[in-house]
């Protein structure tokens, strides 16, 4: 009875091995997914730069999105050929730690787009990874070229102790929010936030002209990014 379940058990893994563990991928088949990539990738790479709204573009990182495409594309196609080599590169690639700090959340975005381009086109779903493409860099468009009603600016001024309250009297007409005050001496410094709908900055002059007000800085506010 042993020998025949052990007999069983041998059919079954060998059945399996034999038929899953190693596939032949025809050379159609991996042009036609390396071209889908490359095409995909393509078109990540032009709506990252048409869309791009950050302090210093990269053409380094936008040429990865591309790079990225088709490498994800080349690694599907190998597992999807082996499923021992798949196991062992799931192992292998948790434990691959990326260093380079990401500012921009939309830089993420990209970054899985690619990733899930790459995916697609390797497992030879070659229409849902170009329709995908377009509708999603679409959206990306569409939302990009929206305009905003106000913008986030951020004031920075530095004044004496006795123009304090001048200061202040004139920041109450603005929709602000205090960041940050520090105090030097006889020096003050305060980092505001503030909205404006036009732009508009008048009230820059009347600030600068009150006694006792040295500068008035004015930078437009972008999530982790001042321009």
């Amino acid at each position: 009875m042993g020998n025949d379940v052990t007999n069983f058990n041998d059919v079954i893994k060998n059945s399996f091995l034999n038929e899953y563990m190693f596939g032949n991928l025809a050379a159609l088949d991996i042009l036609l997914g390396l071209l889908t990539a490359f095409m995909a990738g393509s078109f990540i790479y032009g709506v990252y730069k048409f869309t791009y709204k950050g302090v210093l573009y990269s053409p380094s990182f936008n040429i990865t999105l591309l790079v990225m495409t088709m490498i994800t594309s080349l690694v599907i196609m190998t597992i999807s050929t082996n499923v021992v080599l798949s196991l062992g590169m799931v192992g292998a690639l948790s434990i691959v730690r990326f260093r380079t700090a990401i500012k921009d959340p939309l830089d993420v975005v990209f970054m899985f787009w690619a990733i899930a381009a790459g995916i697609s086109s390797g497992a030879g779903l070659y229409l849902l990874t170009l329709l995908g493409a377009v509708i999603i860099g679409a959206v990306i468009v569409v939302l990009s070229r929206k305009k905003h009603t106000d913008t986030l600016y951020l004031l920075v001024i530095h004044y004496t102790e006795e123009a304090n309250d001048e200061v202040k009297r004139e920041l109450q007409k603005l929709d602000y929010t205090l960041k940050s005050k520090v105090v030097r001496k006889n020096m003050m410094e305060i980092t505001a936030e503030i909205r404006l709908k036009i732009d508009n900055t008048a009230f820059m002059n009347k600030l600068g002209d009150l006694d006792g007000v040295q500068d008035v800085s004015l930078v437009q506010y972008n999530g982790d990014y001042a321009v």
